[in-house]
């Protein structure tokens, strides 16, 4: 599968969401569908998969204090 073909299939599952559920609801709600929706498509799905962001020439992570 290429990387357009996992595109158009997020992008469709998120629009099926979206329109299914309306808005206002928390964004888990959302999460929480859309994951759903995007395994049931076949597709593998890691949520809240933590990342370190490079801010400055500092990598922050969960542990790395802001102060």
């Amino acid at each position: 599968m290429t990387e357009n073909e996992i595109a158009k299939i997020v992008h469709d599952k998120y629009q099926k969401v979206l329109q299914t559920l309306g808005v206002g609801l928390l964004e888990k709600a959302y999460q929480t569908v859309l994951d759903y929706e995007l395994r049931q498509a076949g597709l593998h799905v890691e949520a809240e998969v933590e990342l370190p962001v490079n801010y400055e020439g500092i990598v922050l992570d969960h542990a790395t204090p802001l102060n």
